[in-house]
């Protein structure tokens, strides 16, 4: 629970603006990397994510992986956690690839996610615009993504900004087919 409460903050602002009394600060909302302590807080939201998308969540293995993972040198994806003052509320995850054609790398947007009470007021976008920056820093040709069929909010949000729906079919072959 933050300072303004679980649900308060959210119901607060809106579109960026503050529905705040006067005398209470705005909450900030940061983006950092994700840490060894903050750990527990990024399963936390890939749970929730997990939940939103109808899967089951990373088992025991997969969470020591990820760990693993995020923490090698060099890490092989990266991890940011969005937080509204101190409470986390989103992240997102990331890795490089490389375009041939383009002859330059490609940022891969793994998971960006929100929880559900702080969506719709630009805080997602951020994370998003995030990312956009990170490929600018790593002299990226392109940021590529999937997105669920069904998820009309967020087909709507990457149309909105400019994005183009590729004509590519997604494959598959799940482990025990390697």
């Amino acid at each position: 629970m933050g300072f303004y409460g679980q649900d308060m903050t959210a119901v607060l602002i809106s579109a960026g603006k503050s529905y705040l009394p006067a005398g209470y600060p705005m909450p900030e909302f940061t983006i950092e990397r994700v840490r060894e302590k903050t750990f527990p807080e990024f399963l936390y939201l890939l749970d929730c994510l997990a939940g939103y998308e109808r899967i089951d969540p990373p088992d025991e293995g997969a969470r020591l992986r990820l760990k693993d993972d995020i923490f090698f040198d060099p890490p092989k994806f990266e991890g940011y956690i969005g937080r509204l003052d101190d409470k986390p509320v989103g992240f997102v995850t990331f890795y490089f690839t490389y375009s041939t054609f383009l002859a330059r790398p490609t940022l891969f947007v793994e998971d960006l996610f929100m929880l559900e009470q702080y969506r719709r007021q630009g805080l997602g976008k951020r994370l998003f615009d995030f990312c956009r920056n990170e490929a600018r820093v790593h002299g990226c040709g392109r940021m590529d993504w999937m997105v669920l069929t069904w998820n009309k909010p967020s087909i709507h949000f990457y149309e909105k900004i400019g994005a183009t729906r590729l004509g590519w079919y997604t494959y598959r072959l799940e482990r025990e087919q390697l």
